[in-house]
């Protein structure tokens, strides 16, 4: 499909899906995999490419994420500042946070620092250490390293992930809530047992029925910390009357994998939402909290389990998300949207 295509500096995206940068800095049409071209952004440079000016951003940024340690190299030894920001952070924490250990590594030989605080109070060198390369840098004597708390979320996160696996859930909406059972939340939900012929039919096809029936049949199922609310086929569990109802006196995150617009996700406590349409398994925001940062790097791609972490339940496996529930109920009728 042709992608919308740039005017004077600003960045587009390209027919193959890659964001490319205007003519002007040099860098027109280098997609996603030009990135690993290393003749081919040598002769760029040598032909005057700007080292420093990537559309809206900067090379080496695009360089940490999506090259070759060859390009990230030369890159490297052509800006001004290795440790330049974009956005508010700089190449060597893009490479670490994006687990390119290859490009981090040629990053910190042309002198990038892997010690310098950028979001959250993280370095790109602590933040290496909950992942699967903690060694990916010498650590100075004045350095501290993961405390025990981090520690043990970083054995849960990689514990988490693995248990869950590769998960098909596009489509599918979720509400992990903390310290209640299934009992407690159909209880809370005052949802009745949906049985018989009829919830056959609509799980053999829940898209050919009638949207505001479907939407009211969900899955619970009890998880060690908690429970987590299902729907293969849509949003239900992530609206604000069934986010509020399910927190009364706890806490719960509810995400909507969004075929059209991608993971969306909020949270809710206590029966107030506290933050919507935020973005699971992606990259911290830049004004991330330490546990927003850790969490973000652990469950990177991995909304289901980052939902999950939050709301602290410890799936043995991925049944509570793919299925068969503990149970399916039916929610009364009501305005869900109402809070």
């Amino acid at each position: 499909m042709l992608g919308v295509q740039v005017v004077r500096g600003v960045a587009r995206t390209g027919a193959e899906g890659g964001m490319v940068a205007d003519q002007d800095d040099g860098w027109a049409g280098v997609g996603w995999e030009g990135w690993q071209d290393y003749e081919g952004i040598r002769r760029r440079l040598d032909r005057g490419a700007d080292p420093e000016v990537w559309g809206g951003g900067r090379p080496l940024h695009r360089a940490s994420v999506f090259g070759s340690p060859e390009v990230v190299a030369e890159l490297a030894r052509r800006v001004t500042d290795v440790d330049a920001l974009a956005g508010g952070t700089t190449a060597l924490w893009e490479a670490v946070l994006c687990r390119r250990p290859d490009n981090a590594r040629a990053l910190a030989a042309a002198g990038a620092d892997p010690w310098r605080p950028l979001v959250g109070g993280w370095s790109p060198g602590r933040l290496s250490l909950a992942g699967p390369t903690p060694d990916l840098f010498v650590m100075p004597e004045e350095e501290r390293g993961l405390t025990e708390a981090e520690r043990t979320a970083a054995r849960e996160g990689r514990r988490l992930v693995s248990a869950l696996g590769k998960l098909y859930y596009d489509g599918t909406g979720l509400a992990c809530v903390a310290g209640i059972d299934a009992g407690d939340a159909i209880r809370r939900l005052e949802a009745t047992p949906a049985e018989g012929d009829g919830l056959d039919e609509l799980l053999e096809d829940p898209y050919a029925y009638d949207m505001d029936d479907s939407l009211r049949i969900i899955g619970v199922t009890t998880v060690p910390g908690g429970c987590v609310v299902t729907q293969p086929w849509g949003y239900a569990p992530k609206v604000p009357g069934v986010l509020a109802r399910l927190s009364v006196d706890t806490v719960c995150y509810g995400m909507y994998a969004n075929p059209k617009s991608g993971n969306q996700g909020s949270i809710a406590r206590n029966g107030t939402i506290e933050a919507w349409d935020l973005h699971p398994g992606g990259p911290p925001r830049p004004q991330a909290g330490s546990q927003e940062v850790l969490a973000s790097y652990l469950y990177q791609s991995s909304a289901v389990a980052y939902s999950c972490a939050f709301a602290g339940l410890r799936l043995a496996d991925a049944r509570a998300i793919v299925g068969p529930p503990d149970m399916w109920v039916e929610l009364p009728q009501r305005d869900y949207w109402e809070r």
